[in-house]
């Protein structure tokens, strides 16, 4: 009867150092998952990009303003300016 007993308890005993490994496994990967800092890496990237491009498009945007207030403007209203005081 004692045999069976102890043959119960070190059954139990290997059942819980099992379960207690491989949940220390799961809790060693998440650790090392988190603390890996690998994960979000993606997002960073994505933000640094649309960073640059937003920054592009306002540098594009201000030279075309310009351009459009200083050389093709004036340009256009003296050829109005012309077409309508024909005097001919």
């Amino acid at each position: 009867m004692a045999n069976k007993f102890m043959s119960k308890v070190k059954a139990l005993c290997k059942k819980a150092k099992d379960t207690l490994e491989a949940k220390t496994a799961v809790m060693k990967a998440n650790a090392h998952t988190t603390f890996d800092g690998t994960v979000a890496e993606a997002y960073v990237d994505t933000g640094v990009k649309i960073l640059i491009a937003v920054v592009i498009g306002a540098l594009l945007l201000a030279g075309l303003y310009t351009l459009f207030n200083t050389t093709i403007m004036p340009t256009v209203s003296d050829k109005i300016t012309e077409l309508f005081g024909y005097n001919g």
